[in-house]
C-alpha cells in the first residue's frame, strides 16, 4: 500500500516545470498537457517520493488553492541538505512563509508554490 497526494492546480504545464526546477522533481507519466489536450495529469517523483499534479477540474470537485483562496494540506520533504533545496525552491519562484530555522527538533523552513501549495522543506536535529 502507498499513498501519494495529488495538487490540484490551475496551470499544470507550468506548474510541472516549477516543481522540476524547483525541487529536481521528475514526470514518471504523464496524460495531456499539449496544445491539443491542455489539461494536464502527471505522475512525479523527488527521490523516489510520488505526487502527483494535475489541472483542477471544478466539475469533480478538483479545485487548486488559487481558486479556493487558500489550501488544506502542506507538503513536507524531509531533505539531506534542505538549505540547499529550500534556495532552490525559492530561485524558482516559491515565496518563503518561514525561512530556515531550528524549532521544535527540526532544521525546518516553509514556502508557497506559485500555485498555492504549501511545502515545509527539512530535517530531524537528531
Amino acid at each position: 500500500m502507498s499513498i501519494s497526494p495529488q495538487l490540484s492546480v490551475s496551470h499544470g504545464r507550468e506548474a510541472i516545470a516549477f516543481y522540476e526546477a524547483a525541487f529536481g522533481a521528475v514526470v514518471d507519466h504523464r496524460v495531456g498537457g499539449t496544445d491539443e489536450h491542455p489539461d494536464v495529469v502527471a505522475q512525479m517523483s523527488i527521490d523516489g517520493a510520488t505526487f502527483w499534479v494535475a489541472d483542477e477540474a471544478p466539475e469533480h470537485g478538483n479545485f487548486s488553492p488559487e481558486t479556493l483562496e487558500g489550501g488544506t494540506v502542506r507538503m513536507v520533504i524531509t531533505a539531506e541538505d534542505p538549505d540547499a533545496l529550500f534556495d532552490r525552491a525559492v530561485a524558482a519562484g516559491a515565496r518563503v512563509i518561514t525561512p530556515m530555522e531550528d524549532n521544535y527538533g527540526w532544521h525546518l523552513g516553509r514556502v508557497v508554490d506559485p500555485y498555492g501549495h504549501h511545502w515545509e522543506i527539512g530535517r530531524p536535529l537528531t
